[in-house]
């Protein structure tokens, strides 16, 4: 491999503006992570305590090994909505190591509403499920929930990817061989209850955890019963009587032992095996890598100078360089793991489709994970371009990535727009981990641009109908229309709403990309179904 050539000057003034432009944007993104352990409900959290509970956080970190990261989903889901009473939607969720393996970890937070589920908890619940079912990882439940948010029912209980999906989700992970933990460590009611039921094993803590199908209130309204929640399904009775629960702990921590102890006789995964290499850090400065990022419309950067400040020794293989620029591809390292990239440097064309289509089989033919780097405008529009076939060639691109049978990781470092967002491996396309810098933003199109086009219909519809347009009403439209696309295509907005699994600092993609190749491993990947074609 060759190390990665630009004409990328540091000391440039635009590249320093740059560079402080990202600083501020990743402090604020710092800022903003800082504040979800108290999240303002500093009340809640001591109340908690006083019960000799831990928080959803401090249960993670006890269950995790010694000194290893904590890769955590969404952790500004729900941020801007219901008044920021939902911080990270009640629900912590990510991928950390126990006894050297790999799980997913879903804990409610109890100091958040009660650990009650709005749409975007759900929405959480059900993601870390889906990355649990597409890397074969077992899940871990912590649970400590009252249930659906009774507020927002409608918008929670009925639909397919609703509530009930949790416990349809368990019964196939299940059948797939993939265990399924709860640790009840608080309430767990109503449908609930079924988290632990459906369970491989199941954990509760004594005088603390509590299942049933209708806490006591319900059972005194059907059928004049009086009971207590632990004479109704505390852990003696889950125990000891209804045999629903397996292990009866005696604190938090006593339960998070057990846990560890059940993952230790799981039988080891059968990983994928790759060429994996020692890490080697870039050749470039990473605090530079703020520079090489398009923090304005302004600057269209070489994606080649992002590219290298990513990978090992700012080494790679590209392939295809002098072909259709407007996309990058090739071959390299990233702290050890070998990786594919493709990288938008512009728009995309006909020839850049069909040389992506190309790139994509080479990968899974030698069995090699796929980066995706998007900052992409769309596809080629235009008279020359649909006579000559875009769609086709647009389709093709499509169709590889859709189908590709190698993990796919995508990183949003720009602007992710129409169909450009669905052929760069966008969240409709599945890939194994998609994640966001501060600077991203990702709609339809950009507000400028949308702007101009719903001004100009009203314009034309105007006319059409006989009436005179007003500049100054124009312009009011114009600016109204512009802010609304600029601000619910903010990367903000879109993690709030779990379109992503997190914005990142663009310092740490490195340690993000390596871990996702590491996670993927625990399932073997599928075979192609053809051989390698030319485009």
């Amino acid at each position: 491999m060759q190390k990665i050539e630009t004409d990328s000057n540091t000391r440039d003034k635009q590249f320093g503006q740059r560079v402080e432009i990202m600083k501020k944007m990743v402090a604020d993104l710092n800022l903003r992570l800082a504040e979800l352990p108290g999240g303002g409900r500093e009340k809640a959290v001591a109340k908690h305590r006083q019960r000799g509970k831990l928080t959803a956080r401090e249960r993670i970190e006890l269950l995790l090994d010694a000194g290893t990261p904590f890769l955590e989903l969404s952790a500004l889901a729900a941020y801007g909505q219901y008044d920021n009473q939902f911080p990270s939607a009640g629900i912590v969720t990510g991928i950390g190591v126990i006894h050297d393996r790999e799980v997913i970890i879903v804990a409610n937070d109890a100091t958040v509403k009660g650990g009650t589920y709005v749409h975007e908890t759900i929405k959480k619940h059900l993601r870390a499920q889906e990355i649990a079912m597409q890397n074969h990882l077992p899940c871990i439940y912590l649970v400590d929930s009252g249930g659906i948010f009774l507020p927002e029912q409608a918008r929670v209980f009925p639909d397919k990817e609703d509530f009930g999906r949790i416990f349809y989700n368990q019964a196939q992970l299940s059948a797939q061989g993939i265990p399924q933990i709860a640790v009840v460590m608080g309430s767990c009611t109503a449908g609930g209850a079924y988290v632990p039921a459906m369970s491989d094993e199941t954990i509760i803590v004594r005088n603390q955890g509590t299942i049933f199908i209708g806490g006591p209130p319900l059972v005194k309204a059907a059928t004049g019963e009086e009971v207590s929640a632990e004479e109704l399904g505390g852990g003696h009775v889950h125990t000891h009587i209804s045999g629903v629960a397996d292990h009866l702990a005696e604190n938090d921590e006593h339960a998070l032992e057990l846990c560890r102890s059940i993952i230790e006789t799981l039988p080891e995964p059968e990983k994928m095996s790759l060429d994996i290499h020692s890490s080697e850090e870039p050749a470039r400065q990473i605090k530079n890598i703020y520079g090489t990022l398009p923090v304005n419309e302004k600057y269209n950067p070489e994606v080649r100078e992002l590219i290298a400040h990513i990978v090992d020794n700012s080494e790679w293989h590209e392939f295809k360089s002098d072909y259709a620029p407007t996309i990058r591809t090739g071959f390299a390292r990233i702290m050890g793991y070998p990786a594919g990239i493709i990288a938008n440097n512009g728009v995309i064309y006909a020839e850049t489709a069909r040389k992506t289509a190309h790139f994509i089989q080479l990968c899974e033919f030698r069995k090699i994970p796929i980066v995706f780097l998007q900052n992409i405008t769309g596809f080629i529009v235009g008279k020359k371009h649909e006579h000559a076939g875009i769609a086709r060639d647009g389709a093709k691109m499509i169709h590889a990535v859709a189908n590709a049978n190698v993990p796919k990781f995508t990183i949003i470092t720009g602007g992710s727009y129409g169909a450009g967002n669905y052929a760069m491996a966008g969240r409709a396309f599945n890939p194994h981990f998609l994640w966001m810098y501060p600077n991203a933003k990702i709609g339809v199109m950009g507000g400028k641009q949308a702007a101009e086009v719903l001004t100009s219909i009203q314009t034309a519809t105007a006319n059409k109908n006989g009436q005179s347009t007003d500049e100054k009403n124009s312009k009011a439209t114009f600016d109204k229309i512009r802010d609304q696309y600029e601000h619910e295509s903010s990367a903000f907005y879109s993690t709030s709403r779990l379109w992503d699994d997190g914005i990142i600092d663009p310092a740490d993609t490195r340690r993000y990309l390596a871990m996702g190749i590491a996670v993927s491993r625990n399932r073997l990947w599928n075979e192609p179904k053809h051989g390698v074609f030319r485009m």
